[in-house]
Formats: C-alpha cells, structure tokens, sequence
C-alpha cells in the first residue's frame, strides 16, 4: 500500500467540520465528500469513492455516515473507519442533544408550540418532496418496484408503522425474480431473518434496553435515505412503545432537518425525549452500529463480490418497499398533522416552492415555517 496523501488526523478534522457545516441531506454530503476528498484534495482515489458510494447504496444504513465510514477505511482500515464515522456523526448529535435540552425545558411554551406548528406543516411537506424524487431516481420505469413501493404504502398507511418482514419479502421477490439463485439450505435463512427481525422486546422490563434494541432494529433498515426510518420509528416510539405522542414525533424530524449531518441523527433527539442523555446515546449507538458492521465487515470483500447481480436485485427490491414506505408514512403523519386549512396550505406552499426552486434547502424551509407558525399562531 502507497503512504496516503494525508494523515488520520487530517481526514477526522475534515468529518468534523463537514458534520458541522454539512447541509443539504445526504446527496449534498457525499457529493461534498467527492468534491473535497477526491476533486480538491486529492486524498481518495476516484476509484475508491465509487466502490465506498456503491456498497453505502447497496447496504443498509444512512448514506453520507456510511461513506464516511468506508473513506476512513480505505487508507486507515478499522481506526479509520472508526475516528471518521465518529467525527462525522458526532457535531450533529451534540446539537440534537442541545435542542432536546431546550425543547424539553421549553415544549410547554405557547411560542415553541406555535413554531412547531409551522415547522411540523412544513415537514410533511419536505418529506413528501423528498418521497417523490426518491421514486423517480430509484424505481424508474421499472414495474415490479412500483407495484413493490404501492403496496409497502398501502399496507403502511393501514397499519399505521413499518412491516419490516414485508420489506425483506421485497428483496427477496425481486431477487428470484431478476437474478434466481440455485437452491441451498442457506436460503432457509433467509427466509426465517424476517421474522426474527418482527420478534418482540416486550419481555425486557429496562428501557434503556428496550431502546437499544428497537434502534439497532431501525439502524439495518435505513436502506435508501434517511428518510426511510422516519416509518419505522414512527410504529415504534408512537403506536408501539408510546414514548412519544405524534407531534412530539413530528417536532424530532423537524429537529434532524434544521440541523447538519445525517437526518438519522433524529434518533438522538428522540432517545432524549424518552431517558435523557444515556436514552439518547443508547438510541444513537444502536442505530449507528449496523451501519458501522455493514460497512467495514464486507468491505475487504466488495471489490469482488459487490456487482452481483443477485446482491443488487435484493437491495432493489427493498430499497423499493422503503420508498413506499416512507409514502405511506406521509399520509400517517400528513392525516394528524394537516389538521386545518392554514396547516394544509404550509404543507402545499412547501411543495411548492421544493419543487420550483430546487436549490433551496431544507432548513430555510424550516426556518421559515416556524416565523409563520409564530406569526399564524399570534396574530390569527
């Protein structure tokens, strides 16, 4: 191996700024990445960022940490991968807990409920956007994903939360159907994964286990975005284990937007809101950790195992369901949300001005609908 360009430290320095400073969700943060690591910098390889880009696409987990994690890889194996996943996700999550803080010192405040009155339209509104582009760039023109991602919504909006053993079914439906693998005893794991995914935790009786638990479930299933653990959070923390009520669930959403970094860093937030700061380490350590695993460990293998195109018609199939879901999650929230004509008409100015001015971002947005919330809540 040649000496790299640069040193760990200089590579963990350059996470935690972009964790910082980095706007714009997860298509903005790597393609950050490969403007400074690989176009200014030199210190990647473009080689490097395109097989670390692929397998964050192909394995679950938030995009942008788990390019991080793989960049930190390349060069500096697993104490690479380590300090610069660290130094990426750690800025965000320090100001989540900072807004937990603030938010639960002050949630009782006429003026904080107003602002997140505007903030919570406005959400809906982002997701909804963010679901739409999801659908055009990941589905295409491809029919079985779109029956996929309709049905994963439907089923969603009925139950109210993510099946997660529906999900994993996708995969497999658009694996046998694109790319058929020969027959083994293996695949009978396959097929019993799903259902010890849906096991329960009711039996343990410590919450902070329960939420370890619950987020390590929700960290192997962000596949896609991190929108897409937005559903699965929501049957969890709201309809499942009540920790949090619905606007309160909206509110940490909002919170991951208007902050940099990972949108996943919600996890942070709402494991504040349910225990306090070890609630919210506990939430954030789980949810990161799958990430972490499904990165390095298939790492030294991806080079030559990563185009399979079995391997890749699985990860179609329930990147397909996810989309849906997170479509399905918009009409759950979109219901109890948009309870007004004032409320309604925040969600589809959102729309529009995400649509018609693309270059704007998301916490502007956000920003902007808690002084309408203030001013709608004062005023009128």
């Amino acid at each position: 191996m040649n000496q790299p360009a640069y040193t760990l430290r200089q590579l963990v320095l350059y996470f935690l700024k972009l964790g910082t400073i980095g706007f714009g969700g997860p298509v903005a943060l790597v393609g950050y990445m490969h403007r400074d690591l690989v176009e200014k910098r030199k210190w990647i390889e473009d080689e490097d960022y395109k097989e670390g880009l692929a397998l964050a696409q192909l394995a679950p987990g938030p995009l942008a940490a788990q390019l991080s994690i793989y960049l930190g890889y390349v060069n500096y194996r697993f104490l690479g991968a380590t300090l610069a996943g660290i130094a990426f996700v750690l800025p965000s999550f320090l100001m989540v807990l900072v807004l937990g803080y603030a938010y639960v010192k002050a949630g009782g405040l006429p003026w904080m409920q107003a602002v997140f009155y505007g903030i919570g339209a406005a959400v809906i509104g982002i997701i909804a956007v963010s679901s739409y582009k999801l659908s055009r760039k990941s589905l295409g023109k491809d029919w079985l994903l779109w029956v996929i991602a309709i049905v994963l919504g439907i089923t969603t909006f009925i139950a109210e939360s993510e099946i997660l053993w529906l999900i994993l079914l996708a995969g497999i439906i658009v694996w046998l159907y694109k790319s058929p693998p020969k027959f083994n005893k293996t695949l009978q794991s396959v097929f019993l994964f799903p259902v010890l995914l849906q096991a329960s935790s009711i039996w343990m009786d410590e919450k902070l286990t329960q939420i370890g638990w619950f987020f390590f479930k929700a960290g192997a299933f962000v596949f896609g975005s991190g929108l897409a653990i937005v559903p699965f959070l929501y049957g969890g923390v709201v309809k499942e284990y009540q920790w949090l009520s619905e606007q309160q669930f909206l509110d940490a959403v909002a919170v991951a937007m208007i902050t940099p970094g990972p949108v996943v860093i919600t996890v942070g937030f709402i494991g504040y809101l349910v225990a306090g700061v070890p609630g919210a380490c506990v939430a954030a350590l789980a949810t990161f950790l799958p990430c972490y695993l499904f990165t390095i460990l298939p790492a030294p293998y991806f080079k030559k195992y990563g185009k399979h195109p079995g391997i890749k018609a699985f990860i179609d199939g329930v990147t397909a369901a996810a989309i849906g879901a997170i479509i399905g999650a918009v009409f759950v929230l979109g219901k109890r949300q948009l309870t007004d004509v004032t409320s309604v008409a925040l969600g589809a100015i959102t729309i529009l001005v995400l649509l018609k001015f693309k270059k704007i971002q998301e916490p502007y947005i956000i920003l902007a609908a808690a002084l309408l919330g203030l001013l709608i809540k004062n005023w009128v």
